[in-house]
């Protein structure tokens, strides 16, 4: 007998071993799928984009109470996850005009969300409700106000009425587009830039009760 010929026939192919496996049955395909989307869920939410949802009225009309939001994650660097802590870009300074979202600094566990208004280096102030940039009046084009009474005396004066004060290298100043209703830096101060986790993207989803139509009609908005 050729001895070259029985070896042959003695080698399986990996094909014939695939065949003699046994299947995966569906339960451990399924639970696989769910690890690896877990996994590809928790690198999305740790370094790329996150969800929120806007819980007060400080931002309208640009965001509702109830509208959910996508937020980048890489734009002012990359925080660790579940930390206030970043491994790089700590000090990339965000444009005037963005939307940011940022660990409070009163409290870091607290995440807001607002316009920033301020650079470094910027002079701001805010006189019978009109924001001073440097010597000049400033608008967004998107701040509403909803009080016309304009405050002078008090601790609320700072609502309409804060002297001017230079923002400091690694700061900004942030405000919420409905002036009158929002607590923002004319209040607690500037806002150190590696507090900023991240720049708001897009509404995903909006709830209201009883006003449904008109809120899914703001879904896929980009937020500017």
């Amino acid at each position: 007998m050729d001895k070259s010929r029985t070896a042959e026939l003695d080698v399986v192919s990996p094909k014939d071993r695939e065949q003699t496996r046994p299947p995966k049955s569906a339960a451990r395909e399924w639970t696989e799928a769910l690890i690896i989307a877990l996994i590809l869920a928790l690198i999305i939410r740790a370094f790329l984009l996150q969800a929120y949802r806007i819980p007060s009225s400080s931002m309208e009309d640009t965001l509702l109470k109830g509208d959910h939001i996508l937020a980048t994650k890489y734009n002012y660097g990359m925080t660790i996850p579940f930390t206030t802590h970043k491994l790089w870009g700590k000090d990339i300074v965000p444009k005037r005009g963005d939307v940011i979202i940022f660990s409070f600094p009163n409290n870091t566990s607290v995440d807001f969300v607002k316009r920033v208004i301020g650079l470094p280096g910027d002079t701001i102030a805010v006189r019978d409700k009109k924001v001073i940039v440097n010597g000049q009046v400033f608008s967004t084009g998107h701040e509403k106000y909803t009080d016309p009474y304009i405050v002078t005396e008090g601790q609320g004066r700072m609502r309409d009425n804060m002297p001017e004060t230079v923002i400091q290298k690694g700061h900004v100043f942030a405000m919420g587009d409905n002036r009158d209703q929002s607590y923002d830096s004319r209040f607690w101060g500037q806002l150190p830039v590696e507090n900023i986790k991240g720049k708001a993207l897009i509404i995903y989803f909006s709830y209201e009760r009883g006003n449904m139509l008109n809120r899914l009609a703001r879904i896929g908005h980009l937020i500017k």
